[in-house]
């Protein structure tokens, strides 16, 4: 036994294609429109109309990541990273399996749901906003005055908190790993591979998986522009 790990640790690393070029995109776009939407939102006055836009376009970039998730590369389809909790206990005391160091871990794939389930909750909410000074999300008009500033005060209180707190955990577990654990996250965001002890199954990214995507995209971003044009 003792032998066949020491050749396993002298074994050369095996680069896997992990991240799918849809998925890297979806990753940057969303990055760049969180950042976005915190500078609009703190700027407020004529740049809300920049919020919304911007805000749309995230929806719509949640929207295919949805679907992403199920037709999408192997490592970013859901059912790769949905774990029970005997792994994740598994991982956190040291007994990794070899699957959990390729595309996310048990902690990673925790953040990545709740990073999901927030901003959807916030994206949706600034459909039904009212800030009482001129601006109303599209969808306002559907929703009773009361229910309209309930869903704003989400938006701009727990809702814009808790992206923000999600976002500086996901920043700091990112340094973790990279400075502690010496394991590489943003390269493998940006070149799609990543170098690993075990052989492991590559995503696909090709030319008919990224029209797939392109179709998906287009779909998403087709739905969201019919939704806020309904106000």
């Amino acid at each position: 036994m003792s032998l066949d790990n020491d050749k396993h640790r002298n074994s050369p690393p095996h680069r896997v294609r992990v991240w799918d070029l849809p998925t890297r995109l979806f990753h940057w776009l969303l990055a760049i429109c969180v950042i976005g939407l915190v500078v609009t939102g703190k700027v407020g006055g004529p740049a809300t109309e920049w919020h919304a836009r911007i805000g749309a376009t995230v929806l719509a970039l949640l929207l295919f990541r949805l679907v992403w998730g199920f037709i999408g590369g192997r490592w970013s389809r859901f059912r790769t990273f949905v774990y029970a909790p005997g792994s994740v206990m598994a991982y956190i005391s040291g007994r990794a399996h070899p699957d959990h160091l390729v595309g996310h871990n048990p902690l990673g794939a925790g953040s990545v749901f709740a990073m999901l389930l927030v901003l959807l909750a916030q994206a949706a909410t600034g459909l039904f906003t009212d800030d009482e000074a001129g601006f109303t999300g599209p969808l306002n008009r559907f929703v009773s005055t009361a229910r309209g500033l309930a869903l704003t005060s989400y938006h701009r209180n727990a809702g814009q908190w808790l992206v923000l707190a999600l976002v500086a955990l996901h920043i700091a577990a990112i340094v973790f790993y990279e400075r502690r654990k010496r394991e590489q996250l943003v390269r493998p965001m940006i070149t799609g591979d990543k170098e690993v002890a075990h052989p492991a199954p590559s995503a696909r990214d090709d030319a008919t998986s990224r029209t797939v995507a392109v179709a998906v995209a287009l779909a998403c971003a087709g739905l969201v522009t019919w939704i806020t044009r309904l106000g």
